[in-house]
This record gives C-alpha cells, structure tokens and sequence, in this order.
C-alpha cells in the first residue's frame, strides 16, 4: 500500500469514526431529569420501580408508606441500621432529598408477584396465622394485625406491610430485631416483641406470610387498629413523614 493510499484510509477511518459518533449520538435515548430516572441504582437491588428482587433478600419498597420509606434510609444514611452498601450509597444526600425519594416509590401502585408456596407442614403455618392474627398473650406478644393492619399491608404513615415479602428477606428482619441488628428511631416496640419470638415462631411467621396472596388494590390504612401501634407511634420520633419548614 503507497504512502498516499495509507493517507487515504486513514481518513476515511477517521470520517467514519466521526459519522457513527454523530449518528450514535442522535439515536441516543434522550436523559430525563426526573425522579424515576434517578433512582434508577435502587432498582438494582430491589428490582424494576422497587417491587423486589428475585433472590430473596431485597425487600419491594413500591407502594410502602412514605414515612416508613424515609425512616428506613435515614436510619441506612445514619449508620444506625446497618448495611454498608445502603449507607455509602445515602451518605451525600440530604434529608430533603431522601424524603423525595421515599414519596416517589410510596406513590407507586403496581401488582404483587404470586406468593411463595409454603414448605412448612399445617401445624407450622397454623402457629403463623395465629400469631398474625392473635398474638400469644401469655407470653405478651401482640399480634401482627394490630400493627400492620387488618389486610396486613401496612398504617400510615410509618408501618410497612408485611405481605408481598419474600420469606427469606422476613426471616432475616425478624432474626435482626432479635439480636439487636436492626432497631427504630424511637419507640422500639418491634424489638420487644421480636426478642420474645423463638426460631421456631420466625419460622412460622415467615413461612404463612409469604405464603399469603396480596388482596386486590391494597395501599397501606389510614388509621392503626390496635392500641399497641398507636402507643408506638405517639412515642416514635420521625414517625410521621417530616416536612420541610414553609
């Protein structure tokens, strides 16, 4: 190849270096600065618009109560629930920031997945039920209902539903407010009653819940049923979703 012809080619390389940059650039897709497209790194982790991972361990936050949503990642941001891939990734945002973040995905409504199918036999997930719904009174445990509500899909605006998890993610909370890994704000009601759980109740708890449909058009009540939820949230400091001074 001549000097000349090598000049050439060289050139036309560049010309068309140039060319697929340009038409690159217009077939781009166009950034939206929206709040949707920039939490798109939570979707990593707890899967497309927050409705939970496919391994088990990332709980949905679509649809949960704002509050409960911005308690959560200040506690991440704070080093007071401890995970340190939640905390770095916080670290540099400001309250305010993170209260946007928690209203976006509290806004969201899209379906549940099908439950998980129970590997545990009757016996076990007739124990659940009745810790879900009554409780064990002899041994001071409230039931679930009479915090997370009737439907068990949560209270506004701080208690988060209990159905649509999977039940390995449950089964690590509960075990973390047992041992002391995970605890509230304020009023840490959900540690007192999980310390009084033994593997065997976590057990049956996680097996019936996520064995549990999500009723139709759910979206976490208004009002707390039970008085147990309504003592824990007079004392709960930042139980309600903060607001920004006018």
């Amino acid at each position: 190849m001549s000097r000349s012809t090598r000049a050439v080619s060289k050139y036309a390389l560049a010309a068309l270096v140039v060319a697929a940059g340009v038409a690159g650039a217009a077939g781009a897709p166009k950034f939206e600065d929206t709040m949707a497209q920039r939490v798109l790194a939570c979707t990593g982790c707890h899967g497309q618009q927050g409705r939970a991972a496919s391994d088990g361990y990332y709980p949905r936050i679509a649809g949960k109560p704002a509050g409960y949503l911005y308690n959560q990642l200040v506690s991440f941001r704070d080093g007071q629930r401890p995970y340190r891939l939640m905390t770095l990734l916080l670290a540099p945002l400001t309250d305010d920031y993170l209260r946007e973040i928690a209203q976006h995905f509290a806004d969201l409504e899209l379906s549940y997945p099908p439950p998980q199918a129970a590997t545990a036999d009757l016996q076990v997930l007739h124990r659940g039920e009745t810790l879900v719904r009554q409780g064990d009174a002899q041994r001071r445990l409230a039931a679930c209902v009479e915090c997370h509500g009737a439907q068990l899909m949560g209270v506004q605006p701080a208690i988060p539903a209990l159905l649509g998890l999977p039940r390995d993610y449950i089964n690590a909370q509960l075990g973390a407010w047992r041992t002391g890994n995970r605890h509230a704000r304020g009023a840490d009601c959900m540690a007192l009653i999980a310390q009084r759980l033994d593997p065997s109740d976590v057990f049956a708890l996680s097996q019936w819940l996520a064995a549990q449909p999500v009723p139709p058009a759910s979206r976490p009540a208004d009002v707390a049923p039970g008085p147990t939820a309504r003592d824990c949230l007079a004392t709960a400091p930042g139980s309600t979703l903060p607001r920004s001074p006018p």
